[in-house]
């Protein structure tokens, strides 16, 4: 099937929708997770009012959303700028594998350096090798970090 072309551009307000139903598959398709509905749509509509909690970037294609990243900021005091963590990645299964993630990760990757940033990182799961050979083929190489957590539980 042919796909459809697409252009990269800042997810508006009306894109909402589609950024939460494509993170509510992302959590299920690659952590088995189910997000309660509510509090992301919470999340995402905040990340896009306030461009210093988020920012998205989306693959449109004739008018439909079909991939998206986000980008989240952490100020580094060991190399004074900030890295952008590139977060919520998704692209729609009919549209892997046709570039859509490469066009978002490199627009982000420019609008980083236009800014200022001094990296960008992201995480990604250990077992999922796929990710972790796309990443790499974009040029970036695992770190000597590892990613602790601890996550507050919350109601709806």
């Amino acid at each position: 099937m042919k796909q459809a072309p697409f252009t990269v551009r800042p997810a508006r307000a009306s894109d909402a929708g589609t950024l939460v139903e494509f993170n509510a598959r992302m959590a299920e398709e690659t952590e088995g997770l189910e997000l309660a509905r509510d509090i992301l749509s919470k999340g995402v509509r905040g990340g896009l009012a306030d461009a210093s909690k988020a920012l998205y970037f989306v693959a449109d294609a004739g008018g439909r959303v079909v991939g998206q990243l986000m980008i989240t900021k952490e100020w580094s005091d060991w190399r004074n700028g900030d890295i952008w963590w590139v977060q919520s990645v998704y692209v729609h299964p009919d549209h892997r594998r046709h570039g859509v993630f490469r066009a978002l990760y490199d627009h982000a990757r420019q609008q980083a350096r236009r800014a200022g940033a001094v990296g960008v990182r992201l995480y990604v799961d250990d077992h999922n090798a796929t990710a972790q050979q796309v990443y790499e083929r974009l040029g970036m190489r695992m770190s000597n970090y590892r990613v602790m957590e601890e996550i507050f539980a919350r109601t709806p």
